[in-house]
């Protein structure tokens, strides 16, 4: 009996390692995560320098416009910065920020419900942004594809509110159990 049990334990413990393990898988996409990053910044600074090419012609609204665009990749950039430093510190590997200075305020609570917190109401955020470049482009939007995208995207957005506040209440209700 004693063998029996030895090779039981160590198949168990085999496959308990590798699933274990397994969480590793992810550490590739973060990294590629990190790289769109990267495109996305670059994309960033192309729109940045469009806009300063075209600032003497182009309309008080087309302006404002080209900075609510930049203002949705920050905001996506955001977004991108709490998947891949929240993702891989609750799922993959502990980073260790206790010698980093600088390191953001929100990481130091982090857990999967902060998390999902966090990215639904960045994702709320975002569509806000992109509703409120909608509703400054109304005319324009409203020739080209009418107004039914823009009901679309109203009802896109308070689904994401709703979302988010509906996350952040069962965090606080698990956080108070």
């Amino acid at each position: 009996m004693g063998l029996w049990k030895s090779v039981n334990k160590a198949i168990e413990n085999t496959i308990e390692y590798t699933v274990f393990a397994s969480r590793w898988f992810q550490a590739p996409i973060y990294m590629g995560l990190v790289f769109g990053s990267g495109m996305y910044a670059y994309k960033f600074i192309g729109e940045l320098v469009t806009l300063g090419m075209n600032i003497e012609i182009w309309s008080e609204v087309q302006v404002m416009l080209a900075i609510l665009g930049l203002i949705d990749i920050s905001m996506v950039m955001n977004l991108l910065i709490i998947v891949i430093i929240g993702g891989y510190s609750i799922f993959t590997s502990r980073i260790d920020f206790d010698e980093q200075e600088d390191r953001p305020h929100w990481i130091d609570n982090l857990d999967a419900d902060r998390l999902k917190v966090k990215l639904a109401t960045s994702l709320a955020s975002i569509s806000g942004v992109h509703l409120l470049k909608t509703f400054i482009d109304i005319h324009e939007e409203a020739k080209t594809e009418g107004f039914d995208s823009l009901k679309y995207e109203i009802v896109i957005h308070l689904v994401f509110i709703v979302s988010a506040l509906i996350l952040a209440w069962i965090a606080r209700v698990l956080n108070h159990n």
